[in-house]
C-alpha cells in the first residue's frame, strides 16, 4: 500500500501528514483515485464520510463505533454491499497480541469451558471525545472483544451508568451480561480514573487467563492439580491456586496487524478483519446497555 494524501477540515494543525499531499475535502482526495480509505473522523460525521466513500467505490476502515446508532450503522452497510467494497471497522484490540494469543487458548482448550469474561477499561478523559458517551467509545472495544474471543454472541445485558464530569453522555459504566451459551460477563468502563487500566480475565473449568492489553502481556493462572492438606482451608476454596505462567509471545503492533488485515482482505488473499457486521453487533450491545442503564431493566441484545 502507499499512503497517498489526507484530508482534514482543519488542515494538518499537528504535522501528522508529514509531507504528505493535503486535499482541500473529501471529493478531492477521492479524485486522486485511491483505492481505500481510513476514516477516523468524528462518530457523528462517520455516516456521510462513509456513504460518499461507498458511492466512489472506495472500501473503508472505519474507526469504532461504525456510526452513532443501528440505522446508520446499517445504512453504511448497505452502501458498501451494494457498492460491492468491503468496509472494515477499526476494534483494534482483536489485534492486540495478548488477546489474540488468549483466543487461541481457549480454541485449544487450555482452560476447558470458560465460565466467565470480566474486562476493565479504566482511564482519564480523552477531551477529543465530544459525541458519544464511554459505552459506545471505549466499551465497545471490550464488547467486540468479548464477543470475539468467545466465539458468541451477547444475549442479554443489565447496567448501570453515572454522569460525574458534567458532560452531556454517560463517564461511568458497569455492565453485567450473559452471551448466547450461557457464559457471564462484566464490563467496567469509566472516564473518571486517574489510572490507566485495560485487563480481560476468562475463567474457566482449568484456571483463569489474564490479558494486558496495554503491556500486551499475557499469564495464565492454574488450577492446583494436587488437593490441600489443610482441610480448614480447602473448605473456604472452590479451586486451589496452582502454577502461574506469564508467556513469552511475539508481540507486533496491533494497528499494522489491523492494517495489514485490512489489506489483504481487499486483495483477495483473506485478510482478517473485524466486518461491519461485528461493528454492528458492538452498537447493539451498547445501545441496549443504555437501555438497561436508563430504565433499570434487563435487556435482549437485537
Amino acid at each position: 500500500m502507499e499512503l497517498v494524501g489526507v484530508f482534514d477540515p482543519l488542515g494538518d494543525t499537528h504535522r501528522a501528514a508529514d509531507g504528505l499531499r493535503l486535499a482541500r475535502d473529501l471529493d478531492e482526495l477521492i479524485t486522486w483515485g485511491i483505492d481505500a480509505a481510513v476514516v477516523a473522523v468524528p462518530t457523528e460525521d462517520h455516516l456521510p464520510v462513509a456513504l460518499r466513500l461507498a458511492a466512489a467505490g472506495v472500501h473503508a476502515l472505519i474507526e469504532k463505533p461504525l456510526a452513532t446508532d443501528t440505522p446508520e450503522a446499517l445504512q453504511i452497510l448497505e452502501a458498501f454491499a451494494a457498492a460491492d467494497r468491503i468496509v472494515a471497522v477499526g476494534h483494534i484490540e482483536r489485534f492486540n497480541p495478548a488477546i489474540r494469543s488468549l483466543k487461541q487458548r481457549l480454541l485449544d482448550g487450555e482452560i476447558g469451558t470458560p465460565f466467565q469474561i470480566a474486562t476493565s477499561r479504566q482511564g482519564p478523559f480523552p477531551a477529543r471525545i465530544r459525541d458519544v458517551g464511554v459505552v459506545k467509545d471505549l466499551g465497545t472495544h471490550d464488547l467486540d472483544l468479548t464477543a470475539w474471543v468467545a466465539a458468541q454472541r451477547f444475549g442479554t445485558v443489565a447496567a448501570r451508568c453515572a454522569y460525574r464530569a458534567g458532560r452531556v453522555h454517560e463517564d461511568l459504566v458497569a455492565v453485567v451480561g450473559s452471551l448466547t451459551d450461557g457464559t457471564v460477563t462484566s464490563h467496567l468502563v469509566n472516564w473518571l480514573s486517574p489510572m490507566k487500566e485495560r485487563r480481560v480475565v476468562v475463567t474457566g473449568e482449568r484456571g483463569c487467563l489474564v490479558a494486558d492489553t496495554l503491556t500486551a502481556d499475557l499469564t495464565f493462572h492454574a488450577n492446583a492439580s494436587t488437593a490441600s492438606e489443610w482441610e480448614g482451608l480447602s473448605q473456604f476454596r472452590g479451586v486451589s491456586e496452582g502454577d502461574m505462567i506469564r508467556y513469552a509471545i511475539p508481540k507486533p503492533e496491533p494497528l499494522e496487524t489491523e492494517l495489514v488485515g485490512f489489506r489483504d482482505a481487499i486483495l483477495d488473499r483473506g485478510g482478517e478483519i473485524v466486518t461491519a457486521r461485528d461493528g454492528l453487533h458492538a452498537l447493539q450491545v451498547a445501545e441496549a446497555i443504555l437501555r438497561s442503564a436508563e430504565h433499570g431493566t434487563v435487556e435482549d441484545v437485537e
